[in-house]
């Protein structure tokens, strides 16, 4: 039996480890750079932007300010190349004005006047092979800002307060393999210090917490049980792809933990990370004139509970979509998504056990549609974008509009919003309807 508690999308915070996060990239660079033999510099690229967005709520909430963004930052992109490799490094500088201490620099959570999104080393050792090292952004997967075998960090603060979705991905420290043999292509990662999401903390978006029971929205900051400990709290992940047919199908692998802290720590109060093992294949291919997808995954939640540690059940997840141009400079995608638990009548049991209602428990399936229209128009400078989730078993919804314009070759302009409906203040969108904003901002590239 692995009894659970509805744990929602975050109510915690992380403490820094920027001094023992930035040296270990530091030597492990140091030491692949040593291999890797780059000892003059051919050639460096530099581009980048500045950015300077502001928003603000919709409506009142009591637990953060009205204001959801004012910030201006520098983004640096650098890449140069050697014999025998490549050193990216990209990074932003910061300000924020809705941030309490920005020289407190926190590289795991994306705090602080410096975000350090890439510091990595790129080299090929046979012919076949590559491999990076160091901090990078990683992907996989065939959903559209639905994640299933993607177990890589999220930063949802960014996505819900309205930042360019490239921020939605959090980086990864981590050594990145690809060995592209005539069977197929296996891609692994490996990760020696776990890095979790960037998950809703309180700081800047409120949230529904199931405790004290019967619980309700809130804007408190918790504290978590790390997983900190490098070369113990490490992450695995695999990929093996290849055609199958006309279209490409992938197998997945992951050992680790919950991106979120989805345990609970009674005794203490504390929220933590649970181990987390991961089984999943994707296939993505062409239907007719259009895109289809299909993606499963299985997550086991390889720890058992006690007296006074809760953690999630098994679940089931199960993804399909599909894309097409539906008019001239329209494209139109839709999305099915399932989240199903195992062993609900264990978690129904648990749920009550610790004083929740029968009211607030999670259902056993969470059923999520999607649909993404996009308008390109202006000989395409001018793009008009639509993102909305809806689920009819929580019965709640988001919406998140998006107008970019693009002046010239250095210029753009955007305005997008996040929009939260729901029947229940405990489901999953339904928490976040005080937190609906709209935004705007201008970038100039360079």
């Amino acid at each position: 039996m692995k009894p659970s508690i509805k744990q929602p999308t975050s109510s915690i915070r992380h403490r820094p480890s920027i001094q023992h996060r930035a040296s270990s990239i530091a030597a492990l660079l140091f030491l692949f750079g040593m291999l890797a033999t780059p000892t003059k510099a051919l050639d460096t690229s530099l581009h980048g932007f500045v950015d300077a967005r502001a928003g603000a709520r919709t409506q009142d909430d009591p637990t953060q300010d009205q204001m959801s963004l004012g910030e201006v930052r520098l983004q640096l992109d650098s890449l140069t190349y050697f014999d025998a490799a490549e050193l990216q490094v990209r990074a932003d500088v910061l300000y924020d004005g809705l941030q309490d201490d920005l020289g407190k620099i926190d590289l795991d959570r994306g705090t602080g006047f410096i975000d350090l999104r890439e510091l990595n080393l790129l080299f090929t050792p046979i012919d076949s092979a590559d491999v990076k090292v160091g901090r990078q952004i990683l992907t996989w997967g065939t959903g559209d800002l639905l994640f299933i075998n993607d177990l890589f960090p999220k930063d949802w603060n960014s996505f819900l307060l309205g930042r360019d979705e490239e921020y939605l991905k959090a980086p990864s420290d981590a050594v990145y393999a690809s060995w592209f043999p005539t069977l197929g292509s296996f891609d692994f990662a490996y990760m020696p210090k776990f890095d979790s999401d960037r998950y809703i903390d309180g700081t800047r978006l409120s949230y529904w917490s199931p405790m004290p029971p019967p619980g309700g929205i809130t804007g408190q900051e918790f504290t978590a049980d790390e997983r900190d400990d490098w070369f113990k709290d490490h992450e695995i992940s695999a990929r093996f792809y290849r055609p199958v047919l006309s279209w490409e199908g992938a197998l997945y692998y992951y050992n680790g933990f919950w991106k979120s802290p989805m345990g609970m720590n009674l005794a203490t109060g504390d929220a933590y990370f649970p181990r987390l093992n991961v089984y999943g294949a994707s296939a993505n291919g062409a239907i007719g004139s259009a895109l289809g997808n299909i993606e499963i995954g299985y997550y086991d939640s390889t720890q058992e509970s006690d007296a006074t540690h809760f953690i999630p059940n098994d679940e089931f997840r199960f993804l399909m979509g599909y894309e097409r141009e539906v008019a001239k400079n329209l494209t139109a995608g839709a999305q099915y998504y399932l989240e199903w638990m195992m062993d609900y009548n264990d978690y129904q049991q648990d749920y009550n056990a610790i004083g929740g209602s029968a009211a607030t428990a999670r259902d056993e399936a969470r059923h999520v549609l999607s649909l993404r229209l996009t308008q390109m128009l202006m000989n395409q400078n001018l793009m008009l974008s639509l993102f909305t989730f809806y689920s009819p078993s929580d019965n709640d919804a988001y919406f998140r509009p998006i107008v970019t314009y693009k002046v010239n070759d250095d210029w753009m302009v955007t305005a997008n919003g996040n929009f939260f409906i729901g029947k229940d203040d405990h489901t999953f969108f339904g928490q976040m309807k005080k937190n609906s904003n709209i935004n705007l901002g201008v970038r100039y590239s360079f």
